[in-house]
């Protein structure tokens, strides 16, 4: 077994749309980033890569490429679980946190965890997302932004 733990932050961008673990979040910022800034993906993508030792998502898509300016979080996702598959593991399960004051998750959590599940061939059992505030301290409480943490289970296959 591996473990592998991932982390992400951005702060919102009010002319872009919300996106958070590949689903569209309506009625919330967006995020600010070179990509679509899918602070939920991006964790589990790093989270993902650092059990099967292969690096950071800055190394397979850095933000000096304008290959990955604007791109889909989720078609990143995709070709990282590839890159993981390829190396000989499997994902057993992904455990995310998303930290924000807003929007409230709660209503999206089902539809997220299915999303994610289907970017990387999994039962939705094997994802799990929680949100949680950060009760009003530092910037992400004062609704500044997101921050994401996430740990990956991989087994070798």
């Amino acid at each position: 077994m591996r473990i592998g733990y991932g982390y992400d932050s951005h702060v919102f961008d009010e002319g872009r749309p919300l996106k958070l673990g590949g689903v569209l979040i309506p009625d919330a910022p967006g995020l600010k980033g070179h990509s679509d800034a899918d602070a939920l993906i991006h964790a589990v993508i790093d989270a993902l890569y650092g059990a099967a030792a292969l690096g950071d998502i800055g190394s397979h898509f850095p933000d000096s490429d304008s290959k990955w300016k604007d791109a889909d979080s989720a078609a990143l996702l995709r070709t990282a679980i590839g890159e993981v598959l390829e190396a000989g593991f499997s994902v057993e399960n992904i455990d995310a946190t998303v930290i924000c004051e807003r929007p409230k998750l709660r209503p999206h959590v089902e539809a997220i965890r299915a999303r994610l599940a289907e970017l990387m061939d999994v039962p939705a059992s094997a994802v799990s997302v929680k949100g949680k505030t950060n009760e009003k301290m530092d910037d992400v409480g004062a609704g500044k932004g997101v921050v994401v943490h996430c740990v990956a289970l991989l087994t070798e296959r």
